[in-house]
């Protein structure tokens, strides 16, 4: 394209003024200023340098990055969990303060019209769900205590439990519902489809719609590990198509648009295998120092085996000494020197090392250090209470992702089986009807809770709470686990035992006003 012809005359006036302005800088005594510098206009940690080559600069989806490494992260922290004594900490860490002893406490929160609580169906209705508790596994080998303690450390090692709704007659009990615990490898996550007709796309064995809410489960009819198969039974493993409402499949999801869970020790699993090799080769080399090994030297061109052959020698047989004995020393043949080999290991850094890559393997799992390694070296009442305050707080974030993924849909399953199997009966012997399910399904969960830390200062503070109208007595009574109204019910038996007994009467608490200000 052909330039004005006014452009050349531009371009020298450019340059004149730029001459002019240098001459002027440099009469004023002042340098001209230096042509600026481009700038990269990026985040430091997008750069890509010498020192950032060996970061990942591409962008997966969530279901891309679990199906490319869900089955070897699965295999490999089941095997932490059955080998590695911390991972089987952790385990236990979870199923203690996620699930605890007793599990989880139902409250059962139906109210009349009115707004009163219906005492009589809330007192029916949880008596009922504690005897279906009894009978609730449908192999007959666990409470649900136990299934909910087994779901959630199945959670945590594999990333996901799934649990299976068996109705009816099959169900074994007198409510018509138990509960079945499959093994989330009969989940097929090579299993990927796309969206065919009357069914949805299918990605990593879960059928799902277009907005990616579950539909079905493709499930393997057996597990793919088994060893053991039936005789005859030659078929290979094929897939059952299970609707999502028979199911529940719970997992802790990280990002959008995930259909399937990772172990929870993912980020910490690196970290614990080298530690278990780096202990083991340590092991190793103390055995070796312990052992005191060494070597025979015989004279230049001298072979050993014939200067063992006289019987002047060694012990006497003719052998130089291969082993040693506390208190005994012995001759060598002649020109034969001994050179010991005492290694000089684990350094004096070894628990060191160890420490700081626990206190990284407790980060990555997201629980105290101290709990995690049992060392309470070093700790003072203040450290270890922030970090166990800390710790408590993402065990009721863990015990709430529980309730609303587990808990919540196998109650109002078991609400609406034990209301059509007329199973929950009041006290004159009537059964609550299945037309008012929506009154009856109401409830709470209550989870664990611990003792406090400092127990008279958080006692005093929750009183002056209370009595400041900052805190509920029913918030102070679920800190501790335990229902308000049922805690007023045991303290009226109390004092009714109390009158029976013969005793005064207690004398009357202060109000918490009255408390929290020292008086009576």
């Amino acid at each position: 394209m052909q330039q004005p012809t006014n452009a050349p005359k531009r371009a020298g006036l450019a340059g004149t003024m730029q001459r002019i302005g240098q001459a002027l800088a440099g009469w004023a005594g002042a340098a001209p200023a230096p042509a600026a510098r481009p700038q990269r206009r990026s985040y430091a940690a997008a750069q890509v340098n010498r020192l950032t080559e060996g970061w990942t600069t591409t962008s997966l989806s969530a279901n891309a990055d679990i199906h490319a490494s869900l089955d070897n992260l699965r295999a490999r922290s089941r095997q932490l969990f059955r080998d590695d004594p911390y991972a089987k900490k952790f385990g236990n860490l979870v199923a203690t303060n996620v699930v605890g002893a007793a599990g989880f406490q139902l409250q059962a929160r139906c109210y009349d019209p009115s707004g009163t609580p219906d005492t009589l169906a809330n007192a029916a209705i949880e008596a009922a769900h504690a005897d279906w508790c009894e009978v609730a596994d449908a192999a007959g080998r666990s409470t649900f205590a136990g299934i909910c303690r087994t779901a959630e450390l199945t959670v945590a090692r594999d990333g996901e439990c799934l649990i299976r709704f068996v109705r009816g007659a099959d169900s074994g009990n007198r409510f018509g519902l138990s509960l079945q615990l499959l093994d989330v490898d009969r989940i097929d996550t090579a299993l990927n489809r796309p969206a065919e007709l009357g069914y949805g796309q299918i990605r990593m064995g879960v059928e799902v719609s277009a907005f990616g809410r579950p539909l079905a489960l493709w499930l393997k009819n057996r597990h793919p590990g088994e060893v053991y198969q039936a005789a005859g039974d030659l078929r290979g493993s094929t897939h059952v198509r299970v609707p999502a409402e028979d199911l529940v499949h719970y997992f802790v999801a990280d990002r959008p648009e995930q259909f399937r869970g990772v172990p929870w020790m993912h980020a910490a699993m690196l970290r614990l295998n080298n530690l278990g090799g780096y202990e083991e080769a340590a092991i190793v080399a103390s055995r070796v120092g312990a052992s005191k090994m060494g070597f025979f030297t015989g004279p230049d061109g001298a072979d050993l085996s014939t200067l063992a052959d006289s019987d002047s020698v060694g012990d006497g047989s003719g052998e130089l000494y291969t082993e040693a004995e506390a208190g005994s020393f012995g001759s060598l043949p002649p020109g034969t020197t001994f050179t010991p080999f005492n290694p000089d290991y684990p350094a004096a850094m070894f628990g060191e090392f160890c420490k700081a890559n626990l206190r990284g393997i407790a980060s990555g799992l997201g629980v105290a250090y101290h709990a995690l390694a049992n060392d309470l070296e070093g700790v003072s009442f203040s450290s270890i209470r922030s970090g166990t305050l800390e710790e408590r707080d993402q065990w009721m974030m863990l015990q709430q992702s529980f309730i609303d993924g587990v808990l919540r849909p196998i109650y109002r399953e078991w609400i609406g089986s034990a209301l059509a199997f007329g199973q929950i009966t009041l006290p004159n012997g009537s059964t609550l009807p299945l037309a008012k399910r929506d009154k009856f399904a109401k409830h709470l969960w209550q989870g664990r809770r611990w003792e406090w830390v400092d127990p008279l200062r958080d006692i005093e503070a929750d009183i002056a709470a209370i009595g400041a109208e900052l805190q509920s007595p029913q918030r102070v009574a679920a800190k501790l686990g335990r229902d308000y109204e049922d805690l007023l019910e045991e303290l009226k038996q109390a004092e009714q035992a109390r009158l029976r007994a013969g005793l005064a009467p207690k004398p009357a608490r202060p109000t918490p006003a009255a408390a929290a200000a020292g008086t009576t």
